[in-house]
């Protein structure tokens, strides 16, 4: 199967309304998880928490798939997180990419998972499985976060203790980034729970909500609609049961267009 990775074949080949960049760093966490970061157009503008087209030209066809923004919208590049689907459409060629290789991106970012569709609160909890991680990546680097939540509350719950590195290695870095450090150290919190391995935290998000175990380990009271906020990002299933959770909690979906207690993202990648 022909694959384009250089600039100027893609360049030639890319459709209309399509940037071409070029591929910065590569960084393989598992067998399955890598990111990777590439250079951003100066004309590129985004919420952070917002996701695009990515992709690359197979066989002559430009193949896309919606990837979450890792990096928050001041960085001067642009972060990405990925799974690695055997056979997968995309990621069997996207996993091989080398700094150098080059990425095309659609011009135009979109979403839900954004402080605009949130009311304010006092706490934000960003609910997570696998690489649902991206969008919060961006969002609890920005501080825009900081000002409209004293509290940032980022869960990721993955089958094995391997798989939660990438979070760890962000809030380790972003408590330490000379930009936002001061806000993230007083108030950024990271909960992690394993469902396959012996870890200190075992079970689903939505098990750990419902038997409030989530909430005794943070020291906090459970989920109020007056005080509390909710973004969701993960598989199908994780996204229809933490909806149902939040919302016997007495929380509401919102939307950028009508802002409420919490937002649903619903981009995946193959």
């Amino acid at each position: 199967m022909n694959v384009m990775t250089k600039v100027d074949e893609l360049t030639e080949a890319a459709p209309a309304n399509t940037f071409v960049e070029t591929v910065t760093m590569v960084q393989h966490y598992t067998e399955s998880l890598f990111r990777f970061r590439m250079t951003r157009p100066a004309s590129f503008r985004f919420r952070s928490g917002e996701f695009v087209m990515i992709g690359l030209m197979i066989d002559g066809k430009p193949l896309f798939r919606a990837y979450s923004i890792a990096s928050p919208s001041w960085d001067e590049e642009l972060e990405f997180f990925s799974i690695k689907v055997p056979n997968g459409p995309l990621t069997q060629h996207l996993e091989k990419i080398q700094p150098g290789d080059a990425i095309l991106m659609k011009k135009k970012p979109t979403g839900t998972l954004v402080n605009d569709a949130l009311i304010p609160g006092k706490r934000v909890y960003m609910f997570s499985t696998g690489t649902g991680v991206a969008p919060f990546a961006s969002l609890i680097r920005d501080p825009e976060t900081y000002d409209k939540f004293e509290e940032v509350i980022l869960t990721q719950t993955c089958r094995t203790v391997a798989e939660l590195a990438y979070a760890k290695q962000l809030v380790e870095e972003t408590k330490n980034d000379p930009l936002i450090g001061e806000l993230a150290k007083e108030r950024l919190r990271l909960f992690t729970s394993v469902t396959r391995e012996d870890y200190p935290v075992r079970g689903r998000i939505t098990t750990l909500i419902e038997s409030g175990e989530l909430f005794e380990r943070l020291g906090l009271p459970p989920l109020d609609p007056g005080t509390d906020r909710g973004m969701i990002c993960g598989s199908m299933a994780m996204l229809k049961d933490t909806k149902a959770v939040l919302e016997a909690r007495g929380l509401t979906e919102g939307a950028n267009n009508k802002p409420a207690e919490f937002v649903v993202e619903r981009a995946f990648v193959g």
